[in-house]
């Protein structure tokens, strides 16, 4: 069989393909160079606290070159975000597994989601929390992020709630629980706070088993 020459219509998709290929190849490695560098960095902060996160640290850590770096992420800001965002992630997965093994014998499934994220988010370094307060105390526009999001996530409670005022409660005691155990403050016992956190999940002892979400009306402006 002849070799196809150039003119050959067979020839551009070939080379089309083998395009996609490679930017599909290109992409792949800049996900696992970011992947690396994010994991290097979670390793930095247990290690050394957020002062010890430099770039030169984190190329150090990463095995990856500063200008390679600095092409990701662009600041010590970008690497912060970078790690919220995979926090974030990380607790949407919480979530979603949660959900899925447990969501469908809860009455109220978005806040006892909420409160497993918090049982889980304690077992992070507190220097990674402490990472996550410094990039919201840099960017305001971060918080506005953050704000715009809790704001949805308090809707969808008081939305699945029999009693919102009680879901609340419960939902700011777990997150009450977990910050001071990430930021270092609490005096509490892994036990007591798993005692804790499990009393909060039980609906039981919570009446939400033997009430139906409330329909409210809508609230009246003045």
């Amino acid at each position: 069989m002849a070799r196809a020459g150039l003119n050959s219509p067979h020839v551009p998709a070939a080379i089309v393909a083998a395009q996609l290929i490679s930017t599909m190849d290109n992409q792949t490695r800049s996900e696992i160079s970011r992947r690396k560098a994010i994991e290097a960095a979670l390793t930095i902060l247990a290690r050394d606290g957020v002062g010890g996160l430099t770039f030169d640290s984190l190329s150090r850590e990463s095995g990856i070159s500063k200008g390679g770096l600095l092409h990701q992420f662009k600041t010590r800001h970008g690497v912060l975000c970078a790690l919220l965002d995979y926090q974030r992630q990380q607790f949407e997965q919480i979530a979603t597994d949660y959900l899925a093994k447990e969501g469908s014998a809860k009455d109220e499934p978005i806040l006892a989601a909420q409160i497993a994220i918090y049982r889980e988010a304690i077992k992070q370094p507190s220097s990674v929390a402490r990472a996550g307060l410094a990039a919201l105390i840099e960017s305001p526009t971060l918080r506005e992020e953050l704000k715009t999001s809790d704001k949805a996530v308090m809707q969808a409670l008081r939305d699945d709630a029999a009693d919102p005022d009680l879901s609340m409660l419960r939902y700011f005691a777990a997150s009450g629980i977990a910050f001071h155990a990430l930021l270092g403050m609490s005096a509490l016992s892994e036990s007591v706070r798993k005692r804790l956190f499990d009393r909060l999940l039980d609906e039981k002892q919570w009446g939400a088993s033997t009430s139906q979400p409330m329909r409210r009306t809508p609230r009246r402006s003045d």
